[in-house]
């Protein structure tokens, strides 16, 4: 008789035992293991983002319109949650993250690969942020290649020439995008025929707002933990988050609010 494995369970098909080993305090302050669950709820939602974004660019390729949008409403209610979870985060006074503050070491926030490779898939290209991640490293390569490959921003031009708009062609997908006087007549054309791309166009702004409004969450949560220290790791801490502040991944969608 052929031995049967056991039957799979809650435990083994979420792999609960690595998951909830995971968490390794290194120090006896309460308030560390909060700080741990919390950053590594954000990665494994940064790699859900990542997921649906690859989903969302490849049906905005195929020009499918509901596809994209159901993809979009996830995107972004996965946001909301992570804007939630600063609330949480907050609970942790000062004086409680300085507690175990020194043993992150050079541990940073800046080191998170997934969310460098999440800001190049939305758009972002600085090689700035190469700093933290040395040549080689699995880390360093993922983010290179979504800076290279075409962003969401040109999946939603190829999305709008498969609709049968006459969008701009040529551009330099490594390069970060700029608004375009012609882009923004053809959007409001789009705009104008209040078809599956108009909706479109609506979710993309509403993206574009819930990552900034995550940025400026992240930002003054900062700021009430550590005010203008420098952050871990040698980062400028709240002076750079403050930077990246208010920097629209779709301006052209922004820039033709006031002619609709």
């Amino acid at each position: 008789m052929t031995e049967q494995n056991p039957a799979m369970t809650y435990a083994s098909y979420l792999a609960l035992d690595e998951v909830l080993e995971a968490q390794r305090p290194r120090s006896e302050e309460h308030d560390e293991l909060l700080f741990i669950v919390i950053h590594q709820v954000y990665e494994l939602w940064f790699k859900q983002i990542l997921h649906e974004l690859d989903y969302l660019q490849r049906r905005l390729g195929e020009g499918h319109s509901a596809h994209s949008l159901r993809a979009l409403r996830r995107i972004l209610k996965i946001f909301k949650v992570a804007v939630t979870q600063i609330d949480v985060l907050e609970t942790m006074t000062p004086s409680q993250f300085t507690s175990f503050r020194t043993r992150l070491d050079a541990s940073s926030g800046f080191q998170s690969g997934q969310f460098r490779e999440l800001e190049a898939v939305l758009g972002r290209r600085d090689q700035r942020v190469f700093q933290h991640y040395p040549q080689g490293s699995r880390d360093r390569t993922r983010i290179e290649a979504a800076m290279s490959r075409p962003s969401l921003y040109d999946s939603f031009l190829t999305y709008l020439g498969v609709h049968g708009y006459a969008v701009p062609g040529g551009r330099d997908v490594s390069a970060p995008a700029q608004p375009s006087a012609e882009l923004q007549e053809i959007l409001l054309r789009v705009y104008a025929d209040d078809h599956g791309p108009a909706s479109v166009c609506e979710h993309l702004v509403d993206l574009d707002e819930g990552v900034q409004e995550w940025r400026y969450r992240h930002v003054k949560m900062v700021e009430r933990t550590i005010g203008d220290k420098s952050g871990t790791g040698g980062s400028s801490g709240a002076a750079y988050l403050r930077s990246t502040l208010f920097a629209p991944m779709f301006p052209d969608l922004w820039a033709v609010r006031s002619g609709l």
